[in-house]
């Protein structure tokens, strides 16, 4: 393909499974205008307002009215602040610590749950497991390497809001940072049957208590069964990343930790070096796309920004710190950076009962059942 940029956002052909029109904007921004924007329109601060009432008043006999999962970053940040502030919610916050944490990332946690007095939980993933399951992960050369992490999360948080009787989880997910994000990139992390093949293949120590969530759980036993509700309040109100990070400095000396999820170390290196160095992606382009759209970043700003990288010695010192902690030697990742690139479809996965779900289910109970949006 033809090397192009999107004449309105700055996502490129490094998406292979981007299309433009005849005035060069790609099917990215047209699904925004036709799919976000009206769904968006729904998510009025009035309705947060109910949401949270009823909330108040189903919970009221019971310790908690919500969990969060807390990493450390803006926008979970953001979230525990707003509702607490705005709303007094009790909150119970949760941390997943797979290993990953940044200096910075934690003393956030601390200072948000210390000033705002929200507990804190701490759920520590086996180590020797994730560095096991992480290493397996890149000797399989797919692209999404961050699975490990983000399933760890995801299975533990939603398992310990069952432990506690909690069925309405708060999330930092946001249409103003995350509308965007090309699908030919990475497959998702929720799929437990290509976690286990990838892990079977590759893997040299039993999974014994690292957590996974299943199809069937995550899709019907959650939102059905236990009657989890997932939601994004960051959606309902006029959320600006910067204005963001100003009011968490401001009232916490929260820390800014550089681009989008590099509160933790993994995904810094991630981001920037795998991703980039391996695949050619540069996730900072649907990041900043995303905000051009939502209004947060004009799209020269993007642009400049796009031209500033991380200085070669830098990227070397965070790889050295990697195969540190991963116990890989400069041979071993340099097999792992030369092998074939993968496609996730040439492992098991769940792709098909994914299709067969969006195809006879969510006609009737759509995806919003679990992620409440409007």
């Amino acid at each position: 393909m033809k090397y192009q940029v999107c004449s309105r956002c700055v996502m490129d052909t490094s998406d292979s499974l981007i299309y433009f029109d005849e005035k060069g904007i790609c099917n990215h921004c047209h699904r925004y205008d036709d799919f976000v924007i009206p769904q968006w329109q729904n998510c009025t601060k009035e309705k947060l307002d109910s949401k949270i009432q009823q909330i108040k008043e189903e919970c009221k006999n019971k310790a908690y009215d919500v969990i969060i999962g807390l990493s450390g970053g803006v926008d979970s940040s953001y979230v525990l602040h707003y509702m607490k502030t705005n709303y007094e919610l009790r909150i119970l916050a949760v941390h997943i610590d797979a290993g990953w944490n940044t200096q910075i990332a934690n003393e956030n946690i601390k200072k948000l749950v210390n000033k705002l007095q929200i507990p804190l939980h701490t759920i520590t993933i086996d180590w020797n497991e994730m560095r096991d399951l992480q290493v397996a992960f890149l000797k399989s050369g797919v692209a999404n390497c961050d699975t490990p992490q983000d399933h760890a999360f995801f299975a533990s948080l939603y398992g310990y809001a069952v432990e506690n009787n909690i069925r309405h989880v708060l999330s930092g997910f946001n249409l103003a940072t995350e509308s965007i994000f090309p699908t030919s990139w990475v497959h998702s992390s929720i799929d437990s049957m290509q976690l286990k093949d990838i892990h079977k293949k590759f893997g040299e120590i039993p999974l014994k208590t690292y957590p996974i969530v299943g199809f069937l759980k995550y899709w019907f036993y959650y939102p059905f069964i236990k009657k989890f509700r997932i939601i994004s309040p960051l959606n309902y109100i006029n959320y600006n990343k910067k204005g963001a990070i100003s009011i968490l400095n401001a009232s916490y000396n929260w820390q800014n930790y550089g681009e989008k999820h590099e509160e933790s170390l993994w995904t810094k290196f991630f981001q920037s070096y795998y991703l980039m160095k391996k695949f050619g992606y540069d996730v900072r382009k649907p990041y900043y796309s995303s905000m051009i759209l939502s209004g947060g970043m004009s799209r020269e700003e993007a642009l400049k920004q796009l031209l500033v990288a991380p200085t070669e010695e830098s990227l070397q010192q965070d790889l050295n710190n990697i195969l540190d902690k991963l116990q890989l030697t400069p041979a071993q990742w340099q097999t792992i950076m030369e092998s074939p690139k993968r496609d996730y479809t040439e492992y098991a996965n769940n792709h098909q009962l994914y299709l067969l779900k969006q195809k006879y289910f969510d006609v009737y109970f759509p995806f919003s059942y679990f992620w409440e949006t409007n």
